[in-house]
């Protein structure tokens, strides 16, 4: 094997580890999103008393 393939063969190897490496990396750090779980809703008349309240506290 010429000395040319052999450097040829070693860049390769380092550029599939970097990549592989970052894309571990990235898959740690990040969930699918089918997998987060529902917000539950608040209730129509707590968000209505937050409003009211809040209303009711700014005026004099």
């Amino acid at each position: 094997m010429s000395r040319s393939r052999k450097i040829f063969l070693f860049a390769a190897a380092l550029f599939v580890a970097f990549l592989a490496f970052t894309i571990y990396d990235i898959s740690r750090r990040t969930t699918f999103p089918g997998s987060k779980k529902a917000k539950k809703e608040a209730p129509a008349d707590t968000i209505q008393g937050r409003s009211s309240s809040k209303s009711a506290t700014q005026q004099p």
